[in-house]
């Protein structure tokens, strides 16, 4: 684990949490709401698997880390990310982002245009479709949200009184964090959808089929809007499939990663 120091000119400098594993090509592996935990174990199997360096940051705010006024949305965090590649010098990188990780990643495909090589958008948050909106994550308790979460909930119940003052204090922290990037009550940027023609990197867009968060409608969204965008729904699997199904998240994207080609 190491903290990087990342500096945007006339607006300000944040330290970022970076853990890395691996060797070989860089992918940066971007967190959802349910913060670093959350990737922790996808990060090990990516790196151990593909032979990758697996970098995981933690979005300034989560997990205790600190968070500056200035740094308050997604576009802004993509920035600081976009800039935390060039400090650590890394080219064609595969990012992969879940959840508001993953419009974080679309953000930053659109800022960085010499760095991201290719993307992968895993149950991605962002963008807005037509239809009714999206729940309001923020009013419901963390073992309502998990219910919405999993193809299977009861694997992955959360039973808050079996939790520390600790980890309770964390997920209220995590919480306040994701309302300041992506506001609520629903988490999206009604201008994402129009500019993601913009995005000129191979991408591969993940979907769990049981996702009650963001059903595969939004996947189906984010797809047809990027160009040559791959849509692939992953069974048994909802939000979180990176923790549900890692196997076949794997899968999906080794094979994509293996077989991309740059337009």
């Amino acid at each position: 684990m190491t903290v990087h120091t990342v500096a945007l000119d006339g607006i300000g400098s944040v330290d970022v949490t970076v853990t890395d594993r691996g060797e070989g090509r860089p992918v940066l592996l971007l967190h959802g709401g349910a913060g670093p935990p959350s990737v922790a174990a996808f990060a090990s199997l990516l790196a151990d698997r593909l032979h990758v360096h697996v970098y995981a940051p933690t979005h300034p705010g989560f997990g205790g880390t600190s968070r500056p006024d200035w740094l308050n949305s997604v576009p802004r965090l993509a920035a600081v990310y976009a800039r935390l590649l060039a400090v650590l010098d890394l080219h064609d990188v595969v990012v992969v982002g879940n959840s508001i990780g993953g419009w974080i990643a679309a953000e930053l495909a659109l800022a960085d245009r010499g760095r991201v090589g290719q993307l992968v958008l895993v149950d991605a948050g962002g963008i807005v479709v037509d239809g009714p909106p999206p729940v309001d994550i923020f009013a419901l308790s963390p073992e309502e949200l998990s219910k919405l979460s999993f193809h299977n909930p009861a694997a992955f119940r959360i039973d808050p009184t079996k939790m520390s003052d600790q980890q309770r204090a964390g997920m209220a922290a995590n919480r306040v964090a994701l309302a300041v990037y992506g506001g609520r009550p629903s988490v999206g940027d009604p201008s994402l959808r129009s500019r993601l023609p913009k995005v000129e990197v191979p991408t591969l867009v993940l979907w769990g089929e049981s996702d009650r968060v963001y059903p595969p409608d939004y996947g189906r969204a984010y797809a047809a809007a990027i160009p040559h965008a791959q849509f692939q729904i992953l069974p048994q699997a909802g939000h979180v499939p990176q923790m549900e199904t890692p196997e076949a998240l794997l899968t999906a994207i080794q094979k994509f990663v293996g077989t991309a080609a740059a337009p």
